[in-house]
């Protein structure tokens, strides 16, 4: 190790703090997505189907909108780790602009596709009517969503650590004391039923991406739009926005093929997808703490420093998901029900359930690696290698499964195998010398 890698070094603790931030950040959402599931699946099988159509549409919204983030992170960190602070939160001035740009298209398309995606996911009737009620009023919640995108970005970027702490969990927790509320009327509030759940999801979003503005107005920089600023975040946006486009191609496709399965499949689809996507986001507290520490340490010049990183951040990673798998598998027979007391739904959950557990050690060393080279900007390989596995693994599977009736055993199958290839992508790619680019 060099003096100046040394010097560098932020140690094991400070990834540690980067990450537990992270998480709580990074856990709000979907921990208020869980409540949600819970108060609405009470409803019964078809508002909570319907839940599940409508929430993987908007769910895209903030998948797709990744770039926002996992960009504005790798642009700032490096300018970070270089001492140029206003440089930095330039890169959060221009994914804001961005993010409201967008935001409002995707409102008017999301308003006017509402009931053509219902009924192509939800497969008509009474699914994709509760679906397209519900998505016409959360979609209004789009900016606000990729506002908060973009404020993460820039802040986890100059390694601010407290703010997004604040703004997630004021949001998020006055939603979640909203929504059983709205849903099932209290007092002189009446009970919305399924929609009530979409506007504590929009008051959600607006009062986060709020905070994040009066977040950015107050550093020293100019806010004016930036065509330079914005070109050269779509520059690293274009293929972060098409790996995302593969990832959401997938979940959309194992959507449509479970509602296919009857409200029972989808139901059950649903509520492990919301755990999976729940210990994805646990996951990626490494992994964002990875991206901060390692654009810094790129910036900086500091190779030794990244790769450090790398190891830790890895080992780390792996220990949590053998965590995560030994708990989910112990409450196998438990948990399902907190979301649901419908027996048909909980009857199927196991045909996920189990490839879930068993996915959480190789997802953890899949994600921690994501950070890695998200910092490090090497977003063009991530692109390359999770479209071939989308195509070479996932989709098939997703649709093998409606041609030959395998239900969700096919679809979990199919997620099973695109994180097996993406591991071996990643994994090789970390352990050559391509990715640790140094420079701002």
């Amino acid at each position: 190790m060099t003096a100046r890698d040394a010097a560098l070094d932020p140690g094991p603790r400070r990834v540690l703090a980067l990450a537990s931030s992270a998480l709580v950040v990074l856990v709000a959402e979907p921990l208020y997505l869980l409540v949600d599931t819970a108060v609405v699946g009470h409803l019964g099988a078809v508002p909570l189907a319907g839940l599940a159509v409508g929430g993987v549409v908007l769910a895209q919204v903030a998948s797709l909108g990744t770039f926002l983030a996992y960009g504005t992170t790798a642009r700032a960190a490096r300018h970070h780790g270089a001492g140029d602070r206003p440089d930095a939160v330039a890169a959060g001035v221009a994914a804001t602009w961005i993010a409201l740009l967008v935001g409002a298209v995707v409102v008017l398309a999301g308003w006017v596709a509402a009931p053509w995606l219902a009924e192509l996911l939800g497969g008509g009737g009474a699914v994709a009517d509760a679906a397209t009620g519900w998505l016409r009023i959360a979609v209004w919640g789009a900016p606000g969503i990729l506002v908060a995108l973009a404020g993460h970005g820039w802040m986890r970027g100059v390694q601010d650590t407290r703010r997004p702490i604040v703004v997630v969990l004021a949001g998020n927790g006055l939603s979640a004391i909203a929504c059983p509320v709205l849903v099932y009327g209290a007092g002189p509030v009446p009970a919305l039923g399924l929609e009530g759940s979409a506007w504590a999801n929009v008051g959600a979003q607006a009062v986060v991406g709020v905070l994040f503005l009066v977040a950015l107005g107050r550093e020293r920089v100019s806010l004016r739009l930036s065509v330079v600023d914005m070109r050269a975040q779509f520059g690293l946006g274009r293929d972060l926005l098409l790996r995302s486009a593969a990832f959401q191609a997938c979940f959309l496709s194992a959507t449509a093929v479970a509602a296919r399965f009857g409200a029972p499949s989808v139901a059950a689809h649903q509520i492990v997808l919301q755990l999976w996507t729940f210990m994805v986001t646990v996951l990626d507290a490494l992994a964002i703490a990875a991206q901060s520490l390692v654009g810094a340490a790129l910036g900086a010049a500091a190779v030794g420093t990244a790769r450090r990183v790398s190891g830790r951040v890895t080992r780390y990673g792996l220990v949590l998901g053998l965590v995560a798998g030994v708990v989910f598998a112990a409450t196998a027979g438990v948990l399902p029900g907190v979301f649901t007391p419908d027996p048909a739904v909980r009857d199927v959950v196991p045909q996920a359930w189990w490839f879930f557990v068993a996915l959480q050690p190789l997802a953890a060393y899949v994600f921690a690696l994501d950070g890695v080279l998200l910092g490090a900007g090497d977003a063009a390989y991530l692109r390359r290698t999770t479209i071939a596995s989308a195509l070479g693994a996932f989709l098939p599977m997703i649709w093998l499964s409606l041609v030959l009736d395998w239900g969700l055993v096919g679809i979990w199958a199919g997620l099973s195998l695109f994180i097996a290839a993406r591991a071996v992508a990643v994994g090789l790619r970390v352990r050559g010398e391509g990715w640790a680019v140094t420079g701002t």
